[in-house]
């Protein structure tokens, strides 16, 4: 008995790059299965969908991800986010953003408008990782973020917050 054909969808990129994915990796995306059924793309189809707001680089990570778990099951998606931290799969797909956080923000924005929420909530997840422990300064430095507050402004806001400390 032979394997059912796939149904191929392609996705296009704000840089215009098309990728081509199965109609289920598609819609793992809800943004992407709105648009599937929208445009009556049911049985597949050689136009691109059009995701202006994702850069190649983004959708390639997001691609990745959807993969991978394509096959399982919506229950167990959620399991990650428990736990303290991630671990297979997911674990190694976000080593590279431990060194790219401009890269990590990308697929956060594109987990975000292609309406992946566990993509997003996993993202989020390492995002707050990173955060965590971390004080202002060095939530600065990590972010490439300039302290736009004079001397005094700055001595008043800690004399305020001391609480927090």
């Amino acid at each position: 008995m032979t394997e059912a054909k796939k149904v191929m969808l392609k996705l296009k990129s704000a840089d215009e790059k098309v990728f081509d994915v199965t109609k289920d990796v598609a819609n793992m995306s809800m943004t992407v299965k709105n648009l599937i059924e929208d445009l009556g793309y049911e049985d597949g189809s050689d136009e691109p969908i059009p995701l202006p707001s994702v850069n190649a680089a983004a959708l390639e990570h997001v691609i990745k991800y959807c993969n991978h778990h394509v096959d399982d099951p919506p229950s167990r998606w959620p399991d990650y986010v428990d736990k303290s931290e991630p671990w297979g799969f997911d674990a190694d797909f976000l080593k590279p953003f431990k060194e790219d956080l401009p890269g990590l923000f990308d697929v956060i924005a594109a987990a975000n408008f292609m309406d992946i929420k566990n993509l997003l909530e996993l993202c989020c997840k390492q995002v707050a990782g990173i955060i965590k422990g971390k004080s202002v300064e060095e939530l600065r430095e990590t972010f490439g973020l300039k302290n736009d507050f004079s001397e005094e402004e700055w001595a008043q806001v800690q004399r305020e917050n001391a609480w927090c400390d």
